[in-house]
């Protein structure tokens, strides 16, 4: 039996006063552990043991939009199906912090909410309230934004619009300052208060590629550190960025924090492990962070599916289709292991103090149909924005507004009942080693040649409960061969039967392409890479959803302007006479003035060139040249061209195909 480690809890919820990391504050005197929650087990979850996991690691859940989605009807209930306050449902279950978020502003003229859970100071007062009378402290996380702040977009409060940046910073000071004041004088244990969300070289309206813009983005953190240090002077201070995998750009944050002396303690990360590549990666740009400045360091949002099913007609920000890496099946134990995981690499990283799960408790408002939904998260605010968003963000929220994108990475079924993964937080503590176990079957991913055969593996991995994997045979369903030859350039998705559980094979169907590592799968083999420009950035990155094919592209990013300027290019050999059509396909933003174009050059001489562009994320541009003349034993050589004078201009290049015409 596993004693839960909420002994201190139980003699917390007994006293009436605890004195908080920032004062004194009452407990609600009403609530007690029930008995039922005096262990927490598992006879189906596996969990390995994380080793000397310290009693003060921070095993955090993000709850802010538990009002809004309260509002709109949602109910919680705990293991065993009892209808329960969700805050102390967390406790029970090993979390021992919240962290909540708070907007400045999130309403229109006429009051109406952005949705999002209407994050403003008192959504945050009365979740602070009830995860402070559960015995849990608080993560304040202040985007300093009216609404959403994130690595695409950190817009400036509509009270702040036209302020100097020394007007500014005094602004942002006195509303730290007083949104802190007033949740002490509501008794709430804040230990730790972030100033700002995934701060990617901008805050607050302010961009590291403006003039000065470091200086005056690092001069808003020191307001809202100084606020901090006034109003809760043993709470800790946070700073937060997003995209661990961009490892320059973590050395980058870190150097210059220190050049303008931020005064903080913790360094903290976003890692999606479905976005922000390996733990390894992860655990080596935190602990160069803690070694070369002194800062604690932790992960401030993680998250992953237990289901690829969508509850509240809105779609998902993942799901099944193979855009993502999918390095944990998409099922409860699968969402465990990745916390699990998540919660030992942070342990055993130097300065490594805590994890926070991101909106663990978001599910679905739970009406029958999306007009239903539509309804609730206009009226509450509880999808992830609402229509009267587009007054403050028009080119996202105005147009993409609607539901919960995270239903499906919950801890909560979409009838509010807790599942099963939610124990992991208590169960890391001394492992729960059950019987091993198949859980699902690892997806397939193919990439196959129009000309060539076509073979579907005997054989599929199984992923047992621990994570580890085991060999079994597969039997695919409806595999139509000519169907497959015959159909050009194109997509499938094979199903079949594996162990007695579902399996899925992802085939690509391609043309023959007479160029080697065409996809990037094999590094920067074949390919030279050309800097022309001084920029930051021009490598190989492995991140399938921002990949056009298979799981790695080519990557680059320049922070100032006018320093994006290279060539990617490879020469062929072996091609017989004949005409060929090349292509190259390119996605990105941030350029400015561009001058992008795929070439050709045959002895040295530039005979074919077709022009490409960037303009958002995940719109790709495809430049393509057709009927290419070549004559046997000329040399001939392919690539692209790029030139950016935006600031922090960035793209992803991938799928270069050189085909023969048939004639």
């Amino acid at each position: 039996m596993r004693v839960k480690r909420l002994a201190a809890l139980v003699a917390l919820a007994l006293a009436s006063v605890l004195l908080a990391a920032c004062g004194g504050r009452e407990l609600n005197a009403d609530w007690r552990p029930h008995a039922s929650d005096a262990e927490v087990s598992s006879d189906t979850l596996y969990v390995k043991k994380v080793e000397s996991l310290s009693e003060d690691f921070i095993l955090g859940m993000d709850a802010s939009c538990v009002p809004a989605l309260e509002k709109s009807g949602v109910k919680y209930y705990d293991h065993s199906g009892a209808e329960r306050d969700v805050y102390e449902i967390l406790a029970n279950n090993g979390i021992n912090y919240v962290r909540v978020r708070v907007w400045n502003d999130p309403f229109d003229a006429d009051g109406n909410g952005y949705g999002g859970g209407n994050c403003d100071i008192d959504n945050a007062i009365e979740v602070c309230k009830r995860a402070t009378a559960a015995g849990m402290k608080l993560l304040v996380n202040f985007h300093y934004s009216d609404f959403w702040a994130d690595p695409g977009k950190q817009m400036v409060p509509k009270a702040w619009a036209q302020m100097s940046i020394d007007e500014k910073a005094d602004a942002l000071y006195s509303y730290t300052k007083e949104s802190l004041s007033r949740l002490i004088a509501q008794g709430v244990d804040v230990g730790m208060v972030q100033v700002g969300n995934e701060t990617n070289g901008a805050m607050c309206g302010e961009k590291s590629s403006s003039l000065g813009g470091w200086e005056r983005i690092t001069r808003l953190m020191s307001a809202g550190a100084r606020a901090v240090r006034e109003v809760c002077p043993n709470a800790l201070v946070a700073v937060h960025f997003a995209n661990p995998e961009k490892v320059e750009a973590y050395e980058g944050y870190g150097k210059n924090l220190d050049y303008y002396g931020v005064d903080y303690d913790v360094f903290a990360s976003s890692y999606y492990p479905y976005w922000h590549g390996s733990l390894e990666n992860l655990s080596a740009v935190l602990a160069d962070i803690n070694a070369k400045y002194g800062k604690k360091v932790m992960v401030a949002e993680t998250s992953y599916a237990f289901t690829a099913e969508d509850s509240d007609f809105s779609g998902n920000t993942i799901g099944e289709g193979g855009d993502f890496v999918k390095s944990y099946p998409f099922t409860v134990q699968g969402q465990a292991n990745l916390v699990r995981d998540v919660i030992d690499t942070v342990a055993h990283t130097a300065g490594g103090i805590g994890v926070f799960y991101w909106e663990g408790t978001w599910i679905s408002v739970g009406g029958d149909s999306y007009e239903a939904n539509l309804a609730l998260w206009e009226k509450h605010g509880s999808g992830w924005a609402s229509s009267h968003a587009a007054e403050y963000d028009p080119d996202d929220a105005g147009k993409w507004y609607g539901g919960c994108a995270v239903d499906n990475q919950a801890f909560f079924d979409a009838d509010g009942r807790a599942i099963e993964s939610l124990k992991v937080f208590s169960l890391v503590r001394d492992g729960n080693a059950i019987q091993n176990a198949v859980d699902a079957i690892e997806d397939v991913n193919l990439i196959l040649d129009l000309g060539g055969d076509i073979s579907l593996p005997a054989s599929v991995n199984a992923v047992m409960r621990d994570n580890s994997r085991a060999s079994v045979p597969v039997e695919w369903h409806g595999v139509n061969v000519e169907a497959m030859k015959n159909g050009g350039v194109a997509k499938y998705t094979v199903k079949g039967t594996a162990g007695g559980m579902d399996a899925v094979c992802y085939v690509s169907m391609v043309e023959y392409n007479y160029l080697e590592n065409w996809s990037f799968e094999e590094g920067d083999a074949g390919w030279t890479a050309t800097p022309i420009g001084k920029f930051d950035e021009l490598k190989i990155e492995n991140k399938v959803s921002d990949s056009m094919t298979g799981e790695s592209h080519y990557h680059f990013w320049g922070a100032s302007a006018n320093c994006v300027e290279f060539t990617l290019s490879q020469s062929v050999k072996s091609l017989r006479s004949g005409k060929y059509n090349y292509s190259i396909s390119i996605m990105g933003g941030d350029g400015g003035a561009t001058d992008i174009y795929a070439y050709v050059m045959i002895n040295g001489e530039m005979l074919y060139r077709a022009d490409a562009k960037i303009t958002v994320y995940n719109e790709w541009h495809t430049a393509e040249i057709k009927n290419i003349e070549y004559t046997e034993g000329d040399e001939i050589t392919v690539g692209i061209y790029v030139k950016c004078a935006g600031p922090n201009a960035w793209g992803k290049i991938d799928d270069a195909l050189l085909n023969s015409v048939k004639e």
